[in-house]
């Protein structure tokens, strides 16, 4: 066997395989968002224990950037692209 073969075959199996990984990894996935969908009708709503019978919000500035914050990163999306209606203690 030449050494050309032998790079070839190896080149080639590596390649097979990283194809089957993807392959894998669409189908997972696909699995995953079809289970999510149906999942996403239901709203999510996040909220914390009211310890008082007030709805002021103490630091109301600083509360919303850090909320805008995390969305912004969790949707993977800047923060300047948030626009927010309304802001409510729950």
């Amino acid at each position: 066997m030449s050494m050309g073969f032998v790079c070839a075959m190896g080149m080639g199996t590596v390649f097979i395989g990283l194809v089957c990984i993807v392959i894998l990894c669409l189908i997972f996935s696909a699995i995953l968002r079809s289970g999510k969908k149906k999942d996403e009708k239901v709203e999510t709503a996040v909220s914390a224990p009211v310890n008082t019978v007030s709805n002021e919000i103490p630091d109301r500035q600083k509360v919303l950037a850090a909320v805008c914050a995390v969305l912004a990163e969790e949707l993977g999306t800047d923060v300047s692209a948030l626009k927010v209606h309304s802001f409510k203690k729950l």
